[in-house]
């Protein structure tokens, strides 16, 4: 009997494992609770729908988040595919309109013959017995295949909470004192707006973010963040600079008619292709509604925003990879089963979908009784397989793709710039991919 793949989860990672799946001939079943039950998180019934922000990264080769997205190209990702056919203006970041791409990724997969969509929640994880199952549910699993998935890791299923940012009117922003630049770039418009602050502003607006009420937690929940996605407030408890040296930082954006430079700066990113609605750049908060209309008002240029979405908090769930996954994404108690997404231990929406295209091709090649050949570690998949598998279990935590993450890399000849080593090191891990592709395809 030809055996078939179930895939738990519409999000990013699973829309991409059922497409490489589907790519190999093989039929799959894509689960999906949307529209009968939504996350706090989610709002659109469509799949693949970006509840944090909408950017995707850097899009430039020499670094690592743009690598992994050339090498997700080069694999045929139907994500990438459909992220670069729905682009908004973000300088050398890659950001989307996430109607238009959700729209466009769900559109996709309903069509594709050999996927069937099923729209319902699923409580029990399938017996694999009967065929693959890849869990790609999503860092907000909760319920009883929550309960499954714990009971499978042996008690090693970890928690860490997520925020995300809001989302203001392009109209009610002050045009008199918002400016257009990207960093470093004098040459051009720039794709982000910039609400310049003094001294005087910046003081005043950390004095009143450390004030402001915030959402509580429970009792029972632990606020274990990722660094890499802190709420402002909790940066701003660091020290009254460090907001001065993260996203807020004002180095390169001197106003570009006046040349003057500012104490601190908050920059807003296109939200949709129209330039209809921006986001607030690292500014993911747990302030409840009011406080960030209060407090977010004071910042130069918002006085009188409307926002079209408020920021929130929301449970994030991982497992303790080293513990619990082989190097092929499998689960070590359950042969059968692999991880994709978040839940796998990564960070982020390129890293998440690049694991859903891993776990697809590896399920792919389990039903074909081919081997499973993992990518090498010098390419930012290898190197993100490397991550959940090599990393010490004490003290795991989910990470975006980053070069420290590769095997280390000796630079001959004369002292390269970053850009320039970055560059070496993506010549290098397309190489290692190439010969990868040519060894499944063999």
């Amino acid at each position: 009997m030809v055996k078939s793949v179930t895939v738990i989860g519409g999000g990013l990672a699973g829309c991409e494992a059922a497409w490489q799946i589907a790519r190999q001939g093989i039929a799959v079943t894509l689960f999906e609770m949307k529209p009968n039950r939504f996350s706090p998180a989610h709002e659109l019934p469509l799949l693949a729908e970006l509840v944090c922000s909408n950017s995707l990264r850097s899009n430039a080769v020499e670094t690592a988040a743009g690598l992994l997205k050339e090498e997700m190209r080069q694999l045929g990702s139907l994500l990438m595919r459909e992220a670069d056919a729905n682009t908004v203006p973000a300088g050398t970041a890659l950001a989307v309109d996430r109607q238009l791409f959700a729209r466009s990724v769900t559109e996709a997969v309903e069509g594709h013959p050999l996927i069937t969509v099923r729209r319902q929640e699923v409580l029990r994880l399938p017996d694999p017995a009967d065929g693959p199952v890849i869990l790609a549910a999503g860092p907000l699993l909760a319920g009883p295949l929550a309960d499954d998935l714990q009971r499978l890791t042996g008690g090693s299923h970890l928690a860490f909470y997520d925020a995300i940012a809001p989302i203001v009117d392009a109209d009610s922003l002050d045009s008199t004192v918002v400016y257009r630049k990207s960093r470093w770039n004098d040459e051009s418009p720039g794709d982000y707006l910039n609400c310049p602050m003094t001294r005087e502003q910046y003081e005043r607006f950390i004095a009143l973010l450390g004030e402001a009420e915030t959402v509580p937690l429970h009792s029972f929940e632990d606020p274990h963040y990722f660094e890499g996605c802190l709420p402002i407030e909790v940066m701003c408890e660091r020290g009254p600079d460090t907001l001065r040296f993260g996203p807020m930082k004002p180095v390169g954006l001197a106003h570009p008619v006046t040349g003057e430079k500012f104490y601190a700066v908050v920059q807003l990113r296109a939200e949709n292709s129209e330039g209809t609605a921006y986001n607030l750049v690292g500014f993911q908060t747990k302030l409840t509604y009011g406080a960030q209309q209060r407090v977010f008002r004071t910042i130069p240029g918002l006085e009188r925003a409307e926002f079209v979405r408020l920021g929130s908090i929301h449970r994030n769930s991982f497992v303790r990879a080293p513990l619990v996954l082989d190097a092929d994404l499998q689960m070590q108690r359950a042969p059968g089963v692999f991880l994709a997404g978040q839940l796998s231990g990564v960070e982020g929406y390129i890293e998440s979908t690049a694991i859903g295209l891993l776990a697809g091709l590896h399920a792919a090649r389990l039903v074909q009784g081919k081997p499973l050949i993992n990518p090498p570690a010098g390419t930012a998949h290898g190197a993100l397989i490397r991550h959940l598998t090599l990393s010490d279990p004490a003290h795991f935590q989910p990470s975006n793709i980053n070069f420290g993450l590769f095997p280390p890399l000796v630079f001959t000849g004369r002292k390269l710039s970053k850009k320039e080593r970055g560059r070496q090191r993506a010549a290098q891990a397309l190489t290692l991919l190439r010969s990868w592709r040519e060894r499944l395809e063999a």
